[in-house]
């Protein structure tokens, strides 16, 4: 188990971790989500031994591991910005951590192919990385964590330099593999779409801060708070300020969405409502969902999906629908807000109730 314990770190007057405490079990899968400069590589050096924590204590398996050097850790941990032994095949560079550990030779070359088979490496295990492309390089380093059998492996944003099929199978794979060995698995992403893929449990980050820890599926159906909610949206929360009338929270034009029936109780006053862009749209999906009139801004095409910039009561929406839409810029749409779906916060941007929003 691991456990980061009130830990702080402060770099030339700036806070890059700002009072984390978390606590990771063997055989876990973690997600540290988050944009760039949340603090992710900063926790996971932390982790790794390889920054020293301002404040605070860092913990494994019962025992404060806080001063303790990396090289006296039984830690694997790959970049994004691969790291590679220019002079050595690849055969060498992911056999190395087992020389080191003084392993036999036949369990080398045994642990070596069978990494190199899943990480499609085989056809190039006689070649150096120089001779290799940025996406075999990166594989390389994967291989080498693979073989290494550490009790804690940190991958930071490993599988952007990968192709789109290679990225599937390994978010499939990595995680059996080292959950097999009980190995605590850390993972650092900024894609909200890949945590939920991974599934485990998510940490997500703002600023140095760990605004929420659980299991990935509750911390994007029930954020505790706005920032939260935002970290896990791609494309952004859509969000607007709205006052609580008896059962309604008003619209622009008098329009009312209901307040959902648990929430009730709370009192009349302005709240921030949240919701995802694939819960608006153009169809209405049921008879609670409220009918708003918006302006498109642009209308981005990826193929079999289209993002829908909107503009309504001075604020930006985005609508994500599958297919391809041809909307035009300032044409008028008549867009569905589902009840089931809202986010509700509070004027300090905590959540209101303890909701659970349907799929």
């Amino acid at each position: 188990m691991l456990e980061l314990r009130n830990v702080a770190k402060v770099v030339g007057g700036l806070s890059h971790i700002n009072d984390v405490s978390l606590t990771l079990q063997h055989g876990s899968l973690n997600v540290l989500l988050g944009p760039t400069l949340s603090g992710k590589t900063s926790l996971m050096r932390l982790m790794a031994g390889l920054d020293r924590p301002t404040s605070g204590s860092i913990w494994f398996d019962g025992a404060d591991v806080t001063g303790m050097p990396v090289q006296k850790r039984n830690v694997a941990m790959v970049y994004q910005q691969f790291i590679n032994y220019p002079a050595m095949t690849v055969y060498e560079n992911i056999a190395s951590p087992l020389r080191v550990a003084g392993v036999d030779r036949a369990t080398i070359d045994r642990e070596v192919r069978q990494a190199a088979d899943l990480l499609k490496l085989t056809p190039y295990l006689q070649r150096t990385p120089l001779n290799l492309s940025g996406g075999q390089q990166q594989r390389t380093a994967l291989a080498r964590a693979i073989v290494k059998n550490a009790r804690l492996v940190l991958l930071d944003e490993p599988l952007a330099n990968l192709d789109y099929k290679l990225r599937e199978e390994l978010r499939a794979e990595l995680p059996k593999i080292f959950a097999e060995a009980g190995t605590i698995f850390v993972y650092a992403t900024t894609e909200p779409h890949e945590a939920l893929l991974l599934g485990g449990n998510t940490a997500t980050l703002s600023e140095g801060r760990v605004t929420q820890f659980g299991p990935t599926i509750d911390v994007f159906r029930k954020p505790d708070d706005l920032i939260t909610a935002r970290t896990f949206a791609d494309p952004p929360l859509n969000a607007i300020v709205l006052r609580k009338a008896g059962a309604k929270f008003l619209l622009d034009g008098g329009v009312g969405i209901p307040v959902p029936a648990d929430l009730a109780g709370i009192a009349d006053a302005s709240y921030t409502i949240g919701f995802q862009p694939h819960h608006l749209s153009l169809q209405r999906p049921n008879e609670q969902a409220v009918p708003v009139r918006a302006k498109v801004s642009i209308t981005e095409i990826t193929g079999s999906e289209s993002f829908v910039h909107l503009d309504f009561a001075d604020v930006r929406w985005v609508m994500l629908s599958h297919g391809i839409l041809d909307l035009k810029p300032d044409e008028e749409v008549e867009v569905f807000i589902d009840p089931r779906h809202i986010m509700v916060f509070d004027a300090s941007g905590r959540s209101v109730g303890a909701r659970r929003l349907a799929a």
